[in-house]
């Protein structure tokens, strides 16, 4: 992670949010983003008038959701060490019975404001309409019965893990127990116990030369760590404090220990490779667009899918670069996918929040309906294959009805 790339990244979060936020009014949007025409989008009354939504989950589960905050003591927080042990928050999300339960808030108003904030957009856009973004899982819904693969999920660098809400909620209604991970002091704004809000204070430090393997890293050991609190491992013993069948989750009899996954976006993408090499548990790892900062080495052959854009993530382009010194290590059933059109935020909730808003970014030509669609089929198939043993056709090569996707490698 070099300070340019970093740097980059944040400002196309915070402008490609406040593309999403922005009311059409607003000269800060004009500034960002090209309006279609009325034909194709919502007029400025309809925006305003309609909360966004994220798109219907396709499975055949409903999806309950509970929200868990971990503490793990064998560790302090690398960024403030001052702070203690180093502190998670985690939606969980699992399949549920139709019917029952609270509907659940995308973010709180003032996790939105301090993205806002950190993009010197405060007063110009709504931080109230991108909390009150609507979602399909909801709390208290009564759990379906049987035992199911867990995926963990991590996000970008400085991004929350809500903008991975749509690919959870649809991954969870086809049947795997998803777990979604901020790290402390890494995302723009995070709620915490107490009514905490953490900053990014890795921000600085993250941005000097060789910090990127060190965030991957510390972002690893927060997975093995969830997975441990989530399935009550029995090798939890000494420093951390616990029993070895203790969980503080209500559902984990749900998870099938045998059948776990990794992934994320960005840097969280990294993360699910470094979280395999060092955790045999986890079967198959995915990364969306994220630049690698440690090798396979230790993997032993496990799949990975590689999900990126075009522009850097092609083969002999920038990070097409990274990526392969990657693919050559890896030793087991391994794709690498290219999206034309795409943009780095693609495969997260942000272009489902900008098409509603009635903008497009002529950057990233690819619509928030296909980004969707397509995060969702590429790896549902991906985990549907490797953690539930599917046939799954549509990863082995291109596709007539996805001709944005293709397969540089496999």
């Amino acid at each position: 992670m070099t300070a340019r790339r970093t740097a980059v990244r944040r400002r196309a979060l915070v402008a490609a949010l406040a593309l999403a936020l922005a009311a059409p009014a607003a000269g800060t949007a004009a500034a960002h983003a090209t309006p279609a025409t009325s034909t194709e989008r919502a007029t400025t009354a309809e925006v305003a008038a309609a909360p966004w939504q994220l798109p219907r989950p396709t499975g055949p589960y409903a999806v309950g959701r509970d929200t868990l905050h971990l503490v793990d003591k064998s560790r302090r927080d690398p960024w403030v060490p001052s702070a203690g042990a180093r502190e998670l928050m985690v939606s969980v999300y699992y399949p549920a019975r139709h019917g029952g339960g609270r509907p659940t808030a995308y973010t709180s108003e003032e996790e939105a404001r301090l993205l806002l904030e950190s993009a010197e957009l405060e007063g110009q856009v709504s931080a109230a309409a991108y909390s009150a973004t609507r979602t399909h899982a909801r709390s208290g819904a009564r759990p379906a019965r049987g035992r199911f693969p867990l995926v963990v999920l991590s996000p970008g660098f400085t991004a929350p893990r809500a903008t991975l809400t749509h690919l959870a909620e649809e991954l969870t209604s086809r049947g795997f127990v998803v777990a979604t991970v901020d790290h402390a002091y890494e995302s723009v704004g995070t709620a915490f116990p107490g009514g905490r809000i953490l900053t990014c204070r890795a921000c600085g430090p993250a941005a000097e030369p060789g910090m990127g393997k060190v965030v991957t890293e510390g972002r690893a050991k927060d997975l093995s760590y969830v997975i441990d609190r989530l399935t009550g491992d029995k090798r939890l013993t000494g420093d951390n404090g616990l029993r070895g069948d203790r969980t503080p989750w209500r559902h984990a009899r749900m998870i099938d220990s045998r059948r776990i996954g990794a992934g994320g976006h960005s840097i969280g993408g990294a993360a699910a490779l470094a979280t395999m090499t060092t955790d045999p548990r986890v079967r198959a790892g995915v990364n969306m667009d994220g630049s690698f900062h440690t090798g396979p080495a230790g993997i032993g052959g496990r799949p990975f899918l590689m999900l990126g854009t075009e522009e850097e993530h092609t083969p002999g382009r920038e990070d097409g670069v990274n990526w392969d010194r990657t693919w050559e290590g890896l030793d087991g059933w391994k794709r690498w996918l290219t999206v034309k059109g795409s943009g780095h935020f693609t495969f997260t909730d942000v272009p489902v929040l900008t098409e509603q808003a009635g903008l497009v970014d002529p950057r990233v030509p690819l619509s928030g309906e296909r980004s969707q669609q397509i995060t969702r089929a590429y790896v549902g198939a991906f985990y549907e294959k490797w953690l539930r043993g599917a046939s799954r056709p549509l990863l082995d090569g291109p596709t007539a009805g996805n001709p944005e996707v293709a397969f540089p490698r496999r």
